[in-house]
């Protein structure tokens, strides 16, 4: 069930298929948006360490909300395993409320890493292709939380990157950063399969957390904000963010 009551939202059809939502956006108050997507792995092998990374969720949630540019983001925020689950579609952040949050990284299952990767990316290129129908700026950014290989998905690579030639070609953004993030990462065959998922995909760039300690977490919590805040900050140049260091 998602966690938020979407009775202000309406429902998309992505480009393969799919169906998802997102706030009305007769109802947007701004010219332009950078629409933000959040992906984290809640497969068993992340369920000793789960808290940790809801409240790294959180965190970088919190700190997009203070931000100057918090009024011009949209968040969609889905958890994945052996399915994959809207918690909920493009929203406000103000619309975000923090305690929701609790108890979303649910463990149990596989990983579809590639499934959600390309259902993620697919909302943002769809949702982006009707703001700009209705005359608004935006782009993009999503990041993709996991801690291992993927397992059990039904799309292959090519069909991730399909995802992220059609967000571009459709013009339905500005640009977009793509950013994959290992946590926990200490077998260095998990390590060789996202730096290689990351590349033959195309991500813009691949994070690798070697624990799940709360300091690291606060470090990727930092960083996830920083990076929304500075592709936000780019919207109507017409290009990307510059990547920021982890």
């Amino acid at each position: 069930m998602p966690i938020f009551a979407d009775d202000d939202a309406q429902s998309f059809k992505s480009g393969s298929g799919f169906h998802f939502s997102g706030v009305n956006i007769s109802g947007l108050g701004a010219s332009e948006y950078t629409l933000v997507g959040i992906a984290c792995d809640t497969s068993s092998s992340v369920a000793g360490f789960a808290a940790e990374i809801e409240g790294c969720l959180k965190s970088a949630i919190e700190s997009c909300q203070r931000s100057p540019r918090a009024d011009n983001l949209l968040l969609r925020y889905i958890t994945f395993n052996s399915s994959i689950y809207e918690q909920h579609g493009f929203r406000p952040l103000a619309d975000c409320h923090i305690g929701k949050y609790t108890g979303t990284v649910r463990c149990g299952g596989q990983t579809v890493l590639r499934d959600a990767t390309a259902n993620l990316v697919d909302s943002l290129a769809a949702y982006g292709q009707s703001l700009i129908q209705n005359d608004f700026i935006a782009n993009g950014i999503f990041v993709v939380i996991t801690d291992g290989c993927d397992v059990g998905s039904t799309l292959q690579v090519r069909q991730v990157v399909d995802a992220m030639k059609r967000a571009m070609q459709a013009e339905a953004l500005e640009s977009i950063v793509s950013i994959l993030i290992g946590v926990n990462v200490q077998d260095t065959e998990v390590s060789q399969h996202l730096e290689a998922f990351k590349r033959d995909a195309g991500f813009t760039q691949y994070i690798e957390a070697k624990d799940a300690s709360p300091k690291t977490l606060a470090k990727l919590a930092d960083f996830i904000s920083k990076s929304v805040s500075s592709q936000s900050q780019s919207v109507g140049t017409g290009g990307p963010s510059q990547a920021i260091a982890f």
